[in-house]
């Protein structure tokens, strides 16, 4: 009886530490697979350029150039950066793209940022800034 007890035991311990490592750091660069985001997307020098400010605590802000954007992002097992809670201003821009509000998710290749729409095809790339 007692082995018993002691092979439960010490499934349940298996199962409790598979388990809270599954939801180890819920946003940000914490979560999920191997890609860092965090930093800076796009020039944002240029005010009338598109361009994403990815957090380490989860938040994003940005602009398209036009419009201010504001969120949060995760990342998925897949490196695939999940767009949520996306908040804009809705002015109307004389020769501006507006494509960056359109965001959804993103995939990052090296210091390439393919931003992809809700339907999941790409509607535009920013590259990683420098320090």
């Amino acid at each position: 009886m007692g082995g018993i007890r002691k092979t439960v035991f010490a499934a349940g311990a298996v199962l409790g530490l598979m388990l809270l490592s599954g939801c180890a750091g819920e946003e940000g660069s914490a979560r999920g697979g191997s890609e860092d985001p965090s930093g800076e997307w796009g020039d944002s020098s240029d005010t009338t350029a598109p361009s994403l400010e990815l957090d380490d605590d989860g938040s994003f802000s940005g602009t398209d150039g036009c419009n201010q954007l504001s969120g949060s992002w995760s990342i998925d097992e897949a490196d695939h950066v999940q767009f949520e809670d996306v908040a804009s201003t809705r002015m109307a821009c004389e020769d501006v793209d507006t494509w960056l509000m359109d965001l959804s998710q993103a995939t990052i290749a090296d210091d390439t940022m393919t931003v992809l729409g809700t339907d999941g095809s790409e509607i535009g790339t920013l590259q990683r800034e420098s320090d």
